[in-house]
Protein backbone atom coordinates (compact mmCIF):
# COMPACT_ATOMS: atom_id res chain seq x y z
CA UNK A 1 0.00 0.00 0.00
CA UNK A 2 3.12 2.39 0.71
CA UNK A 3 4.03 1.56 -2.49
CA UNK A 4 1.16 2.48 -4.80
CA UNK A 5 0.97 5.86 -1.92
CA UNK A 6 4.33 6.96 -3.22
CA UNK A 7 3.63 5.90 -6.53
CA UNK A 8 0.42 8.33 -6.60
CA UNK A 9 2.34 11.11 -5.11
CA UNK A 10 5.04 10.82 -7.55
CA UNK A 11 2.63 10.92 -10.41
CA UNK A 12 0.02 13.52 -9.52
CA UNK A 13 1.99 15.49 -6.87
CA UNK A 14 3.24 19.13 -7.31
CA UNK A 15 1.50 19.90 -10.44
CA UNK A 16 -0.61 23.70 -10.36
CA UNK A 17 -3.86 23.66 -8.97
CA UNK A 18 -5.04 25.18 -12.67
CA UNK A 19 -3.98 22.36 -14.29
CA UNK A 20 -6.23 20.52 -12.41
CA UNK A 21 -9.09 22.43 -13.14
CA UNK A 22 -7.98 21.98 -16.89
CA UNK A 23 -7.49 18.36 -16.51
CA UNK A 24 -10.89 18.20 -14.92
CA UNK A 25 -12.56 19.95 -17.83
CA UNK A 26 -10.67 17.89 -20.09
CA UNK A 27 -12.69 14.57 -18.33
CA UNK A 28 -15.92 16.02 -17.97
CA UNK A 29 -15.66 17.19 -21.67
CA UNK A 30 -14.49 13.71 -23.01
CA UNK A 31 -17.54 11.80 -21.01
CA UNK A 32 -19.64 13.44 -22.65
CA UNK A 33 -18.15 13.41 -25.94
CA UNK A 34 -20.75 11.32 -27.78
CA UNK A 35 -21.58 12.70 -31.04
CA UNK A 36 -18.09 12.53 -33.01
CA UNK A 37 -18.06 8.63 -32.10
CA UNK A 38 -21.70 8.25 -33.37
CA UNK A 39 -22.02 10.97 -35.88
CA UNK A 40 -21.38 7.98 -39.12
CA UNK A 41 -24.47 5.80 -37.17
CA UNK A 42 -26.57 8.67 -36.91
CA UNK A 43 -26.10 9.78 -40.78
CA UNK A 44 -26.78 6.92 -41.88
CA UNK A 45 -28.94 5.45 -39.67
CA UNK A 46 -31.64 8.38 -38.44
CA UNK A 47 -30.75 10.73 -41.87
CA UNK A 48 -30.99 7.94 -44.67
CA UNK A 49 -27.51 9.33 -46.08
CA UNK A 50 -25.26 7.38 -47.91
CA UNK A 51 -21.99 6.26 -46.83
CA UNK A 52 -20.32 8.95 -49.01
CA UNK A 53 -22.80 11.37 -48.45
CA UNK A 54 -22.15 10.60 -44.60
CA UNK A 55 -18.21 10.57 -45.39
CA UNK A 56 -18.66 13.84 -46.63
CA UNK A 57 -20.27 15.58 -44.22
CA UNK A 58 -17.46 14.31 -41.72
CA UNK A 59 -14.95 15.40 -44.40
CA UNK A 60 -16.31 18.63 -43.89
CA UNK A 61 -15.96 18.47 -39.83
CA UNK A 62 -12.38 17.65 -41.01
CA UNK A 63 -12.21 20.93 -43.13
CA UNK A 64 -13.62 23.21 -39.76
CA UNK A 65 -11.08 21.55 -37.77
CA UNK A 66 -8.03 22.46 -40.08
CA UNK A 67 -9.54 26.44 -40.17
CA UNK A 68 -10.25 25.89 -36.35
CA UNK A 69 -6.45 25.09 -35.34
CA UNK A 70 -5.11 27.42 -37.37
CA UNK A 71 -7.28 30.37 -36.05
CA UNK A 72 -7.43 28.86 -32.69
CA UNK A 73 -3.62 28.88 -32.19
CA UNK A 74 -3.66 32.45 -34.13
CA UNK A 75 -5.85 34.18 -31.25
CA UNK A 76 -4.74 32.19 -28.07
CA UNK A 77 -1.41 34.50 -28.70
CA UNK A 78 -3.16 37.43 -30.06
CA UNK A 79 -6.37 37.66 -28.12
CA UNK A 80 -5.83 35.53 -25.03
CA UNK A 81 -6.35 32.21 -23.63
CA UNK A 82 -9.44 32.52 -21.66
CA UNK A 83 -11.17 34.56 -24.15
CA UNK A 84 -10.38 32.20 -27.27
CA UNK A 85 -11.05 28.59 -25.14
CA UNK A 86 -14.36 30.06 -23.84
CA UNK A 87 -15.46 31.06 -27.27
CA UNK A 88 -14.41 27.99 -28.89
CA UNK A 89 -16.34 25.63 -26.20
CA UNK A 90 -19.26 28.19 -26.28
CA UNK A 91 -19.60 28.20 -30.26
CA UNK A 92 -18.92 24.24 -29.79
CA UNK A 93 -22.11 23.60 -27.78
CA UNK A 94 -24.53 25.96 -29.66
CA UNK A 95 -23.30 24.23 -32.83
CA UNK A 96 -23.61 20.80 -31.21
CA UNK A 97 -27.50 21.77 -30.42
CA UNK A 98 -27.85 23.03 -34.50
CA UNK A 99 -26.63 19.95 -35.84
CA UNK A 100 -29.14 17.98 -33.65
CA UNK A 101 -31.88 19.82 -34.83
CA UNK A 102 -30.56 20.20 -38.84
CA UNK A 103 -32.51 18.01 -41.37
CA UNK A 104 -31.38 18.58 -44.41
CA UNK A 105 -27.76 17.55 -45.76
CA UNK A 106 -26.99 20.95 -46.62
CA UNK A 107 -27.75 22.50 -43.12
CA UNK A 108 -26.20 18.95 -41.64
CA UNK A 109 -22.88 19.61 -43.36
CA UNK A 110 -22.77 23.45 -42.81
CA UNK A 111 -23.28 22.48 -39.17
CA UNK A 112 -20.54 19.99 -39.28
CA UNK A 113 -18.18 22.34 -40.92
CA UNK A 114 -18.65 25.21 -37.94
CA UNK A 115 -18.66 22.49 -35.41
CA UNK A 116 -15.55 21.24 -36.14
CA UNK A 117 -13.62 24.97 -36.91
CA UNK A 118 -15.21 25.91 -33.14
CA UNK A 119 -14.35 22.22 -31.38
CA UNK A 120 -10.58 22.35 -33.00
CA UNK A 121 -9.92 25.69 -31.92
CA UNK A 122 -10.33 24.77 -28.20
CA UNK A 123 -6.80 22.41 -28.83
CA UNK A 124 -4.20 24.60 -29.63
CA UNK A 125 -5.41 26.85 -26.75
CA UNK A 126 -5.85 24.40 -24.25
CA UNK A 127 -2.31 22.97 -25.08
CA UNK A 128 -0.81 26.38 -24.46
CA UNK A 129 -2.26 26.67 -21.24
CA UNK A 130 -1.30 23.76 -20.23
CA UNK A 131 2.54 24.71 -21.01
CA UNK A 132 1.83 28.29 -19.66
CA UNK A 133 1.04 27.04 -15.90
CA UNK A 134 2.91 23.77 -15.78
CA UNK A 135 7.09 24.29 -15.40
CA UNK A 136 8.99 21.93 -18.12
CA UNK A 137 10.40 19.78 -15.49
CA UNK A 138 6.82 18.40 -15.15
CA UNK A 139 5.03 19.09 -18.34
CA UNK A 140 5.42 14.70 -19.38
CA UNK A 141 3.86 13.93 -16.33
CA UNK A 142 0.70 16.64 -16.71
CA UNK A 143 0.11 15.42 -20.28
CA UNK A 144 0.54 11.75 -19.81
CA UNK A 145 -2.10 12.59 -16.70
CA UNK A 146 -4.02 14.57 -19.61
CA UNK A 147 -3.42 11.52 -22.26
CA UNK A 148 -5.53 9.28 -19.10
CA UNK A 149 -8.02 11.57 -19.19
CA UNK A 150 -8.70 11.68 -22.85
CA UNK A 151 -8.69 7.87 -23.07
CA UNK A 152 -11.00 7.18 -19.90
CA UNK A 153 -13.14 9.77 -20.92
CA UNK A 154 -13.34 8.50 -24.71
CA UNK A 155 -13.93 4.82 -23.25
CA UNK A 156 -16.92 5.67 -21.09
CA UNK A 157 -18.26 7.74 -23.97
CA UNK A 158 -18.62 5.15 -26.32
CA UNK A 159 -20.24 2.64 -23.62
CA UNK A 160 -22.58 5.68 -22.38
CA UNK A 161 -23.50 7.21 -26.43
CA UNK A 162 -24.78 3.99 -27.28
CA UNK A 163 -27.09 3.57 -24.45
CA UNK A 164 -28.17 7.05 -24.83
CA UNK A 165 -28.31 6.58 -28.93
CA UNK A 166 -31.00 3.70 -28.16
CA UNK A 167 -33.32 6.33 -26.50
CA UNK A 168 -32.77 8.80 -29.18
CA UNK A 169 -29.64 10.37 -31.24
CA UNK A 170 -31.35 13.80 -30.50
CA UNK A 171 -29.66 13.06 -26.63
CA UNK A 172 -26.19 12.41 -27.77
CA UNK A 173 -26.35 16.21 -29.14
CA UNK A 174 -27.62 17.47 -25.82
CA UNK A 175 -25.53 15.47 -23.71
CA UNK A 176 -22.08 16.29 -25.63
CA UNK A 177 -23.14 20.30 -25.64
CA UNK A 178 -24.37 20.12 -21.90
CA UNK A 179 -20.76 18.89 -21.05
CA UNK A 180 -19.16 21.50 -23.13
CA UNK A 181 -20.77 23.90 -21.66
CA UNK A 182 -19.84 22.84 -18.01
CA UNK A 183 -16.02 22.81 -19.06
CA UNK A 184 -16.35 26.29 -20.17
CA UNK A 185 -17.90 27.32 -17.08
CA UNK A 186 -15.30 25.31 -15.29
CA UNK A 187 -12.89 27.72 -16.88
CA UNK A 188 -15.23 31.10 -16.59
CA UNK A 189 -14.88 30.68 -12.51
CA UNK A 190 -12.01 28.94 -11.97
CA UNK A 191 -9.15 29.79 -14.70
CA UNK A 192 -7.51 33.14 -15.24
CA UNK A 193 -5.69 34.70 -17.97
CA UNK A 194 -2.31 32.23 -18.53
CA UNK A 195 -0.49 33.97 -21.18
CA UNK A 196 2.18 36.03 -20.13
CA UNK A 197 2.39 39.87 -20.79
CA UNK A 198 5.08 40.32 -22.59
CA UNK A 199 7.90 43.96 -22.74
CA UNK A 200 9.95 44.11 -25.92
CA UNK A 201 12.84 45.60 -24.91
CA UNK A 202 15.29 45.58 -28.08
CA UNK A 203 14.92 45.85 -31.87
CA UNK A 204 15.62 42.36 -33.92
CA UNK A 205 18.88 42.26 -34.79
CA UNK A 206 20.83 41.39 -38.45
CA UNK A 207 21.03 37.89 -39.50
CA UNK A 208 19.48 34.92 -39.29
CA UNK A 209 17.91 34.11 -36.03
CA UNK A 210 17.99 37.90 -35.04
CA UNK A 211 15.16 39.11 -32.94
CA UNK A 212 13.78 41.02 -29.93
CA UNK A 213 14.76 40.24 -26.24
CA UNK A 214 11.62 39.57 -24.13
CA UNK A 215 11.54 40.16 -20.44
CA UNK A 216 9.01 39.41 -18.03
CA UNK A 217 8.45 35.66 -19.64
CA UNK A 218 12.44 35.17 -19.60
CA UNK A 219 11.14 34.36 -23.53
CA UNK A 220 13.79 35.47 -26.45
CA UNK A 221 11.27 36.18 -29.77
CA UNK A 222 13.95 34.96 -32.56
CA UNK A 223 14.00 32.76 -35.54
CA UNK A 224 13.54 33.62 -38.87
CA UNK A 225 10.67 35.79 -40.96
CA UNK A 226 7.51 34.40 -41.83
CA UNK A 227 8.65 33.94 -45.32
CA UNK A 228 12.25 32.34 -44.40
CA UNK A 229 10.95 29.74 -41.89
CA UNK A 230 8.32 28.07 -44.88
CA UNK A 231 11.21 28.34 -47.17
CA UNK A 232 12.82 26.01 -44.97
CA UNK A 233 10.44 23.82 -44.38
CA UNK A 234 9.33 23.53 -47.76
CA UNK A 235 12.92 22.54 -48.26
CA UNK A 236 13.21 20.20 -45.45
CA UNK A 237 12.58 17.14 -47.01
CA UNK A 238 12.83 14.58 -44.48
CA UNK A 239 10.67 16.31 -42.26
CA UNK A 240 8.10 16.20 -44.82
CA UNK A 241 8.64 13.38 -45.92
CA UNK A 242 7.76 11.94 -41.98
CA UNK A 243 4.36 14.11 -42.38
CA UNK A 244 3.25 12.28 -45.43
CA UNK A 245 3.91 9.16 -44.21
CA UNK A 246 1.51 10.19 -40.88
CA UNK A 247 -1.09 11.15 -43.37
CA UNK A 248 -0.82 7.82 -44.91
CA UNK A 249 -1.04 6.29 -41.47
CA UNK A 250 -3.97 8.75 -40.17
CA UNK A 251 -5.99 7.81 -43.59
CA UNK A 252 -6.11 4.53 -42.27
CA UNK A 253 -6.63 4.97 -38.21
CA UNK A 254 -9.35 7.57 -38.88
CA UNK A 255 -11.94 5.09 -40.72
CA UNK A 256 -12.70 4.13 -37.36
CA UNK A 257 -14.75 7.31 -36.25
CA UNK A 258 -16.19 7.21 -40.62
CA UNK A 259 -16.71 3.44 -42.24
CA UNK A 260 -16.04 1.32 -39.09
CA UNK A 261 -19.63 2.31 -37.18
CA UNK A 262 -21.31 1.74 -41.24
CA UNK A 263 -19.61 -1.55 -41.34
CA UNK A 264 -21.24 -2.86 -37.71
CA UNK A 265 -24.55 -1.32 -38.63
CA UNK A 266 -24.34 -3.15 -41.69
CA UNK A 267 -23.82 -5.98 -40.15
CA UNK A 268 -27.00 -6.10 -37.61
CA UNK A 269 -25.02 -4.73 -34.88
CA UNK A 270 -27.11 -1.63 -32.41
CA UNK A 271 -25.19 1.27 -32.04
CA UNK A 272 -24.70 -0.05 -28.13
CA UNK A 273 -22.65 -2.72 -29.75
CA UNK A 274 -20.08 -0.21 -31.50
CA UNK A 275 -19.91 1.91 -28.16
CA UNK A 276 -19.15 -1.48 -26.57
CA UNK A 277 -16.83 -2.17 -28.84
CA UNK A 278 -14.95 0.83 -29.92
CA UNK A 279 -14.83 1.22 -26.08
CA UNK A 280 -11.78 -1.00 -26.01
CA UNK A 281 -9.44 1.08 -27.76
CA UNK A 282 -9.68 3.89 -24.78
CA UNK A 283 -9.34 0.80 -22.11
CA UNK A 284 -6.51 -0.74 -23.69
CA UNK A 285 -4.60 2.69 -24.37
CA UNK A 286 -5.41 3.47 -20.37
CA UNK A 287 -4.06 0.30 -19.41
CA UNK A 288 -1.23 -0.73 -21.47
CA UNK A 289 0.43 2.76 -22.01
CA UNK A 290 1.92 2.13 -18.73
CA UNK A 291 4.49 -0.10 -20.04
CA UNK A 292 4.43 0.27 -24.00
CA UNK A 293 7.10 3.12 -23.38
CA UNK A 294 9.25 0.69 -21.60
CA UNK A 295 9.25 -1.54 -23.72
CA UNK A 296 10.05 0.58 -27.00
CA UNK A 297 12.52 2.35 -24.77
CA UNK A 298 16.08 1.97 -27.21
CA UNK A 299 14.78 0.30 -30.24
CA UNK A 300 14.94 1.85 -33.46
CA UNK A 301 11.92 3.91 -33.65
CA UNK A 302 12.30 3.58 -37.26
CA UNK A 303 11.38 -0.10 -36.85
CA UNK A 304 8.62 0.73 -34.51
CA UNK A 305 6.92 2.93 -36.51
CA UNK A 306 7.06 0.24 -39.36
CA UNK A 307 5.55 -2.90 -36.62
CA UNK A 308 2.89 0.22 -35.85
CA UNK A 309 2.16 0.60 -39.56
CA UNK A 310 1.86 -3.36 -40.12
CA UNK A 311 -0.03 -4.02 -37.14
CA UNK A 312 -2.47 -0.91 -37.81
CA UNK A 313 -2.67 -1.91 -41.41
CA UNK A 314 -3.68 -5.63 -40.65
CA UNK A 315 -6.32 -4.76 -37.52
CA UNK A 316 -8.34 -2.61 -40.24
CA UNK A 317 -7.63 -5.06 -42.42
CA UNK A 318 -9.31 -7.93 -40.93
CA UNK A 319 -12.38 -5.65 -40.45
CA UNK A 320 -13.39 -7.31 -44.04
CA UNK A 321 -14.04 -10.91 -42.31
CA UNK A 322 -16.00 -9.26 -39.45
CA UNK A 323 -19.47 -9.99 -38.76
CA UNK A 324 -19.94 -10.37 -34.83
CA UNK A 325 -18.95 -8.27 -32.43
CA UNK A 326 -16.57 -10.39 -30.77
CA UNK A 327 -14.69 -10.18 -34.03
CA UNK A 328 -14.91 -6.15 -34.21
CA UNK A 329 -13.55 -6.01 -30.88
CA UNK A 330 -10.78 -8.09 -31.53
CA UNK A 331 -9.73 -5.82 -34.98
CA UNK A 332 -9.69 -3.57 -32.40
CA UNK A 333 -7.55 -4.77 -30.10
CA UNK A 334 -5.07 -4.83 -32.80
CA UNK A 335 -5.49 -1.62 -34.10
CA UNK A 336 -4.90 -0.02 -30.89
CA UNK A 337 -1.49 -1.99 -30.29
CA UNK A 338 -0.60 -0.63 -33.63
CA UNK A 339 -1.49 2.82 -31.81
CA UNK A 340 0.49 2.01 -29.07
CA UNK A 341 3.44 1.63 -30.58
CA UNK A 342 3.03 4.78 -32.94
CA UNK A 343 2.34 7.14 -30.38
CA UNK A 344 5.12 7.61 -28.21
CA UNK A 345 7.76 7.09 -31.26
CA UNK A 346 5.76 9.50 -32.99
CA UNK A 347 5.52 12.25 -30.55
CA UNK A 348 9.91 11.91 -29.61
CA UNK A 349 10.45 12.05 -33.34
CA UNK A 350 8.80 14.81 -34.77
CA UNK A 351 10.54 16.76 -31.44
CA UNK A 352 13.69 16.07 -32.83
CA UNK A 353 13.71 16.63 -36.13
CA UNK A 354 12.16 20.11 -35.30
CA UNK A 355 14.85 23.21 -34.87
CA UNK A 356 14.34 24.86 -32.02
CA UNK A 357 13.37 28.16 -33.43
CA UNK A 358 11.13 26.63 -35.69
CA UNK A 359 9.43 24.53 -33.21
CA UNK A 360 5.87 25.72 -33.49
CA UNK A 361 5.63 25.97 -36.95
CA UNK A 362 7.25 22.28 -37.55
CA UNK A 363 4.43 20.95 -34.45
CA UNK A 364 1.92 23.13 -36.59
CA UNK A 365 2.72 21.72 -39.98
CA UNK A 366 2.35 18.16 -38.24
CA UNK A 367 -0.55 18.58 -36.83
CA UNK A 368 -2.01 19.75 -40.18
CA UNK A 369 -1.52 16.40 -41.45
CA UNK A 370 -4.22 14.99 -39.17
CA UNK A 371 -6.59 17.76 -39.93
CA UNK A 372 -5.85 17.32 -43.85
CA UNK A 373 -6.70 12.97 -42.90
CA UNK A 374 -9.59 14.08 -41.09
CA UNK A 375 -11.80 15.65 -43.94
CA UNK A 376 -9.91 13.45 -46.20
CA UNK A 377 -9.88 9.82 -44.66
CA UNK A 378 -14.43 9.72 -44.33
CA UNK A 379 -14.80 11.33 -47.90
CA UNK A 380 -12.65 8.76 -49.34
CA UNK A 381 -13.75 5.68 -47.27
CA UNK A 382 -16.99 6.39 -48.34
CA UNK A 383 -16.47 6.57 -51.55
CA UNK A 384 -14.77 3.67 -52.16
CA UNK A 385 -16.81 1.76 -50.05
CA UNK A 386 -19.71 2.22 -52.52
CA UNK A 387 -18.33 1.92 -55.64
CA UNK A 388 -15.96 -0.75 -54.88
CA UNK A 389 -17.03 -2.41 -51.51
CA UNK A 390 -15.90 -3.14 -48.10
CA UNK A 391 -13.65 -5.28 -48.71
CA UNK A 392 -11.70 -3.11 -50.78
CA UNK A 393 -11.95 -0.77 -48.47
CA UNK A 394 -10.26 -2.42 -45.61
CA UNK A 395 -7.70 -4.39 -47.99
CA UNK A 396 -6.85 -1.27 -49.14
CA UNK A 397 -5.93 -0.62 -45.36
CA UNK A 398 -3.74 -3.25 -45.20
CA UNK A 399 -2.06 -1.96 -48.35
CA UNK A 400 -1.87 1.59 -47.77
CA UNK A 401 -0.17 -0.02 -43.78
CA UNK A 402 2.03 -2.32 -45.37
CA UNK A 403 3.87 0.53 -48.00
CA UNK A 404 3.98 2.98 -45.14
CA UNK A 405 6.13 0.32 -42.99
CA UNK A 406 8.83 0.03 -45.88
CA UNK A 407 9.01 3.84 -46.18
CA UNK A 408 9.65 4.11 -42.71
CA UNK A 409 12.39 1.63 -43.12
CA UNK A 410 13.68 3.40 -46.35
CA UNK A 411 13.65 6.72 -44.50
CA UNK A 412 14.58 6.04 -40.73
CA UNK A 413 18.81 6.21 -41.36
CA UNK A 414 18.01 9.78 -42.90
CA UNK A 415 15.61 11.12 -39.98
CA UNK A 416 18.22 9.88 -37.00
CA UNK A 417 21.04 11.37 -39.01
CA UNK A 418 18.88 14.49 -39.22
CA UNK A 419 17.82 14.28 -35.56
CA UNK A 420 21.56 13.66 -34.53
CA UNK A 421 22.35 16.51 -36.18
CA UNK A 422 19.68 18.64 -34.55
CA UNK A 423 20.94 17.44 -31.19
CA UNK A 424 24.22 18.12 -31.81
CA UNK A 425 25.62 21.68 -30.33
CA UNK A 426 29.20 21.59 -31.41
CA UNK A 427 28.16 20.87 -35.38
CA UNK A 428 26.51 24.02 -37.17
CA UNK A 429 23.10 23.18 -38.59
CA UNK A 430 24.14 22.58 -42.59
CA UNK A 431 20.59 23.63 -44.85
CA UNK A 432 18.27 20.97 -44.59
CA UNK A 433 18.25 20.77 -48.56
CA UNK A 434 21.84 19.71 -48.16
CA UNK A 435 21.77 16.74 -45.67
CA UNK A 436 17.48 15.64 -46.47
CA UNK A 437 17.26 12.37 -48.80
CA UNK A 438 13.83 11.81 -50.86
CA UNK A 439 12.11 9.73 -48.38
CA UNK A 440 9.70 7.28 -50.68
CA UNK A 441 6.13 7.55 -50.48
CA UNK A 442 3.46 5.12 -50.16
CA UNK A 443 1.23 4.52 -53.28
CA UNK A 444 -2.21 6.62 -53.07
CA UNK A 445 -4.68 4.67 -51.77
CA UNK A 446 -7.61 4.68 -55.21
CA UNK A 447 -7.70 8.92 -54.74
CA UNK A 448 -5.66 11.62 -53.03
CA UNK A 449 -6.08 10.88 -49.62
CA UNK A 450 -6.34 11.01 -36.67
CA UNK A 451 -7.69 11.15 -33.45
Amino acid sequence: MRGVRGWFRETTGGLPRTFWYLWVGTLINRLGSFVLVFLAIYLTQARGFSAAQAGLVMGLWGVGGAVGTTVGGTLADWWGRRPTLLTAHLGAATMMLALGFARPLWAVAVGALLLGMFAEAARPTFGAMMIDVVPERDRLRAFSLNYWAINLGFACAAVLAGLAAEAGYLLLFVVDAATTLVTALIVFVRVGETRRALTTTARPGPGRGGGPVVKGASVQVGGPPAAGALRTIAGDRVFLGFVVLNLFGALVFLQHISMLPIAMGDAGLSPATYGSVIALNGVLIVAGQLFVPRWIRGRSRSHVLALASVVTGIGFGLTALADTAWFFGFTVLIWTLGEMLNSPSNATLIAELSPAELRGRYQGVFSLSWQVAGAVAPVLGGVVREHAGDVTLWLGCVVIGLATALAHLLSGPARERRATQLRSPAQPIVPVTAVASPVPQAPEAAATAPR
